[in-house]
């Protein structure tokens, strides 16, 4: 087998060779195929042989894959025995008995954040601040750039409309969204229809709460009934699904309206889709990072008053940081994930991309707790209250990683505004170990979520065809040992053991917001997080998602621009309400939230 290609041609003749060999001669590769001896249980090595054939050489040359090394003999038994023992394992995918699985198929096992044994809160408690709105502004942009705290104050109060409030967004669509590139589709018609139900509803009595009439935009995994959603990618830009997911009804029911389906890097990766590179508000000539980059682009612009994004492996917190806006990616199985693109079972969150940090748990709120098409979706209470002083909580750091990059004096400032606000600044440790070994779990769940996409060549599609992008990973993924994929899956065990001895010493932590280890860790653990803007760094060039590119150098800058900064508060699992409460605080002690990005 010289190819993936090749073996799909040869693979149904070389079935075929091998059921004729079988029914016409006594024996083959030296086993017997005279009837069982009865009571004689089946063996391994004794199936119909199957597949293409191989020889030693096939094996020598995959050792260097999976750094595994066979002696001759080794090779050349593995050689005559794998039609027989391994290669009928490939009979689901290509027959003759070939069995389609739907994309609605979870694994059966799933990915359990509890299984340490840490206690979520046990009661339901939310609180917002207490404070009025401010005045509404004249200015529209004013409104536009207000936080869903600020908006929902106002409409309720019927001080704005949401119908005024929708057409404010959907003609800053219409003239901000060409720099960006952040809109896949513009929903005009069922937004208008929903703001006027919205301020019907309202104005007879019926407020919903404190998403009824806002406007947002949604990350293109999330389904929408009759709404294309494109995934962001060539295969996928004319699928129109027939239900909303479970997130966007859930949108539905607070009284929020749809304005937008935003971009999202092809296939949940990166900041490219099909229409082209999602841009930085902050920095027109970078990319938004991704793979949520619509919501943070969009949201960072004023283009929707808060958006919905996902994340496997980094896919809020990036944009977030790029874009300057505050991101909350909720506990592994808090946010039902039904009627959303799958990437990854174990590893895909949805969450809430918004201006501000009580905004997120206003819309984490409207869309906690489970559903019956997500088996991974859990019940859980969210304890809540803006009003709660902060002081006394003890707030883990890393000491090294304090003055190593990532970090900045935007994130050893957080720190010190830790201690100025009566937290209790904490060191804590991890161990020294492999983090990105993790990563084989995302490339195996990944290119299982693809596999008919990628046998079937519609990634040659994709726009982006480099090193690493999905097209090379998935395919590469093919090649991966299961074995090496179980030991990862135990790895994660140990590494989630770790984290709750961790959170056994403190109530949150504090780490530079793209520190790989943490970024990674924390994804497969399953614990939430939260992203806010804490200051600004200057940058002497155009910054990117994708691996250097000789051929394509990125812009540099004389003088050095200036760009928001964010650091990261981790909790423990389930524990939105505490890590929300600290950042709401350091928001307040950080004062740099309001600024907006320049020409818009």
């Amino acid at each position: 087998m010289n190819t993936r290609r090749q073996f799909l041609i040869t693979a149904p003749l070389g079935m075929l060779a091998a059921a004729a060999a079988c029914r016409n001669a006594p024996q083959s590769a030296g086993v017997p195929t005279q009837p069982p001896t009865p009571g004689a249980p089946p063996t391994f090595g004794t199936a119909p042989a199957s597949g293409p054939a191989v020889s030693s050489s096939t094996f020598a040359e995959a050792e260097k894959l999976v750094q595994v090394t066979m002696g001759a003999a080794d090779r050349e038994m593995a050689a005559a025995s794998w039609r027989r023992s391994m290669a009928p394992l490939l009979e689901r995918r290509v027959g003759p008995r070939k069995v389609a699985i739907e994309s609605d198929v979870a694994p059966a096992t799933r990915w359990n954040p509890l299984l340490t044994g840490e206690a979520p809160p046990t009661r339901d408690v939310f609180a917002r601040t207490n404070a009025d709105a401010n005045p509404l502004p004249s200015s529209d942009a004013d409104i536009a750039f207000a936080r869903v705290t600020q908006l929902s104050r106002w409409i309720e109060q019927k001080k704005l409309t949401s119908t005024r409030l929708t057409n404010i967004y959907l003609r800053r669509i219409e003239r901000f969204d060409a720099r960006l590139r952040c809109v896949i589709t513009v929903t005009q018609a069922h937004a208008l229809a929903q703001a006027a139900k919205a301020d019907a509803e309202i104005a007879a009595g019926k407020y919903r709460g404190p998403l009824h009439g806002i406007p947002f935009g949604v990350k293109d995994l999330l389904d929408t009934a009759g709404i294309a959603t494109t995934y962001g990618a060539e295969p996928f830009r004319n699928r129109v699904p027939t239900a909303d997911s479970a997130v966007v009804q859930r949108l539905n029911a607070a009284g929020a309206v749809l304005v937008a389906k935003l971009s999202l890097g092809a296939l949940a990766l990166n900041d490219i889709w099909f229409g082209g590179q999602t841009m930085n508000p902050w920095l027109l000539e970078e990319g938004a990072s991704g793979s949520s980059a619509g919501p943070g682009a969009a949201t960072a612009a004023g283009l929707v008053g808060f958006s919905i994004g996902s994340e496997t492996g980094g896919s809020i917190i990036a944009p977030a940081m790029r874009c300057g806006v505050t991101r909350l990616r909720p506990t592994f199985g808090r946010v039902p994930r039904t009627g959303a693109m799958t990437l990854c079972w174990s590893l895909d969150k949805l969450g809430p991309m918004t201006r501000g940090d009580e905004d997120a748990m206003l819309v984490l709120q409207a869309i906690t707790g489970p559903d019956a098409g997500d088996v991974s979706s859990v019940p859980s209470r969210l304890e809540f209250d803006a009003t709660a002083p902060v002081k006394g909580l003890r707030v883990g750091y890393f000491p090294a990683w304090m003055n190593q990059d990532p970090a900045t004096d935007v994130d050893r400032a957080a720190l010190e505004a830790v201690r100025r606000l009566g937290m209790v600044a904490t060191e804590v440790s991890l161990p020294d170990w492999p983090y990105g070994s993790l990563q084989h779990v995302l490339f195996s769940e990944a290119a299982a979520s693809f596999e008919e996409l990628t046998l079937a060549g519609g990634l040659n599609s994709l726009r982006a065809q480099v090193p690493d992008a999905w097209p090379n990973l998935f395919r590469e993924a093919r090649f991966l040992s299961a074995v090496d994929f179980v030991q990862a899956d135990r790895f994660r065990r140990r590494v989630a053991v770790e984290m709750a001895r961790v959170f056994s010493q403190v109530d949150l932590l504090l780490v530079p917001s793209l520190r790989d280890e943490m970024l990674t860790l924390s994804n497969f653990t399953g614990h939430p997080s939260l992203t806010l803007r804490a200051g600004f760094v200057h940058v002497a060039e155009a910054r990117s998602d994708w691996a250097p590119d000789p051929m394509n150098p990125l812009p540099k800058f004389s003088p050095p621009r200036r760009v928001p900064h964010g650091v990261t508060l981790i909790g423990r699992l389930f524990d939105e309400g505490t890590v929300v409460r600290a950042g709401l605080a350091l928001e307040r002690a950080f004062g740099v939230a309001a600024e907006r990005p320049s020409g818009f």
